[in-house]
């Protein structure tokens, strides 16, 4: 599939660039990039030859936040509509409630997440608003020396989006998302190292092969329903009130893969070589509650 504001390629190992396109405009999203992403996140990204995700920008950037050139409403939500917490949860799937008051980048971060693969963000520039928030359903950051990371939503007197207030507390804890939220700045790639938000910084030319590495480090002689199963049981597991909820899930889980993949894993242990595995992303089985 082609797109107007994103370049897809995916490598001989399984490892798909998904690169934010719109140069001349530092990469700002708008709603045509928002359609395009949680489209290359619904579709391409769950194509069995797809392994794991690298999302970096073109050129100087990686995404200058929201364009705010847009006539009317820039976030292109719908004034006209009356909106509480309970109508949203009553007309959640409805067309008018879905297009115009669900947040479109809670819809892009919403899809990275359920992807049963690895999805690394290779941060090579400015990251602002939605630029920034977009990387925390990624599952590991890495940033340029040349990044700049801000969270910049006080400055235009709006909120955290893109799901960001579930995510960003888990990755850098309460009092460092509220901190770098309430003050709005504009973070160096050494403060966000410091605060936990990125894995490690890289000098620019560096940057896409460290990120790449560790991608195929990931994926190479692994198996896709091991590694797309363990993705949701840690965030499933982080997020529940009580262990027993995890070992619920990993049982389940581990019964699966014990049949399934594992046979194959435990006897190339056993026979010295490199594993055959053939189970697919696209089939994981069902480990956690509906």
């Amino acid at each position: 599939m082609s797109y107007e504001t994103l370049d897809w390629s995916v490598d001989a190992d399984g490892i798909a660039t998904l690169r934010l396109s719109r140069p001349d405009a530092l990469n700002a999203f708008d709603l045509t990039m928002a359609r395009e992403l949680y489209a290359v996140f619904t579709t391409d990204a769950w194509d069995d030859d797809v392994r794991a995700v690298v999302v970096t920008g073109e050129g100087r950037a990686f995404c200058a936040g929201m364009d705010l050139s847009a006539e009317g409403n820039v976030f292109g939500l719908d004034e006209s509509l009356e909106v509480t917490p309970e109508t949203l949860r009553e007309h959640f799937e409805d067309p008018a409630y879905d297009d115009g008051v669900r947040d479109t980048g809670g819809k892009v971060t919403l899809a990275i997440h359920a992807l049963p693969k690895p999805v690394i963000a290779a941060i090579n520039g400015p990251a602002v608003g939605i630029g920034a928030t977009m990387t925390l359903a990624m599952d590991l950051r890495l940033a340029s020396t040349q990044a700049r990371i801000g969270f910049v939503f006080g400055r235009l007197g709006i909120v955290p989006e893109a799901a960001s207030t579930w995510f960003l507390p888990r990755i850098v804890g309460i009092q460092q998302a509220l901190e770098w939220v309430y003050s709005a700045d504009i973070l160096t790639a050494d403060q966000a190292l410091a605060g936990r938000l990125v894995r490690s910084v890289h000098e620019p030319e560096d940057l896409l092969p460290a990120a790449y590495e560790l991608a195929r480090s990931f994926v190479v002689d692994r198996s896709p329903v091991a590694l797309g199963l363990a993705k949701q049981l840690l965030y499933s597991g982080s997020a529940a009130a009580h262990p027993l909820e995890a070992h619920l899930a990993d049982s389940v889980a581990m019964w699966h893969t014990s049949v399934g993949d594992g046979k194959e894993g435990v006897a190339a242990f056993l026979e010295k070589r490199a594993p055959r595995f053939t189970g697919k992303a696209s089939q994981l089985p069902r480990v956690l509650p509906s």
